[in-house]
């Protein structure tokens, strides 16, 4: 989606450029940013009009997650990436793991909105700049960091994000909730369907 100057973009009303200084940000120019803020509009849609009961009840198709807890689960990601990309330190174990998020409709559309204006805020630089990564994989006790850029890191939220909304229009549809038919799917995916007519 295109900005407006002052309206809405995607979904989200616009506050960028207000008071800052002129630099490139990455929503003008990047693909990525504009994906994954584009994936997080689909939450918005699907997640503002939904009653608090289905967005909080735990599911079995799930593995007793729920609506909720995925959605948290993804902001908590985004969060952590952009604490840590202007600092080159992203550490995807500092989740904040909400109560509220995961129980209140309003209080997770917020967020999430919260997440795609200050991704669309990432200067360009940030995005090519290289990173540090530590995440829990199960193992040892200690988590070394890893080495990533901040632009590989967005591709794996992207990614991240598309399971876990997938995993939202299962419980979704085994509820009886309508989804939209995109919700869930990879924008590379969508991009090929509309290609394949």
């Amino acid at each position: 989606g295109e900005a407006v100057p002052g309206g809405a973009r995607n979904g989200f009303v616009s506050t960028r450029g207000v008071g800052r200084p002129s630099v490139a940000f990455a929503h003008m120019t990047d693909p990525l940013v504009e994906d994954n803020v584009a994936m997080l509009a689909q939450a918005v849609r699907l997640v503002a009009p939904m009653p608090a009961t289905l967005f909080d009840a735990k599911s079995p198709a799930s593995l007793g997650a729920s609506i909720g807890g995925h959605l948290r689960h993804v902001i908590d990601h985004y969060r952590c990436f952009l604490r840590g990309a202007e600092t080159g330190a992203i550490d995807y174990d500092a989740r904040e793991r909400s109560p509220a998020i995961e129980s209140d409709p309003e209080v997770a559309v917020a967020a999430l909105r919260e997440v795609s204006d200050e991704l669309g805020q990432l200067a360009v630089e940030v995005l090519d700049a290289a990173a540090r990564v530590r995440m829990d994989t199960g193992g040892a006790e200690e988590r070394p960091w890893t080495r990533s850029s901040v632009r590989r890191e967005l591709q794996f939220l992207l990614s991240h994000t598309v399971h876990h909304f997938a995993l939202i229009a299962m419980i979704c549809r085994a509820r009886g909730h309508a989804v939209e038919p995109e919700f869930g799917v990879a924008p590379s995916t969508l991009r090929y369907r509309r290609q394949a007519g």
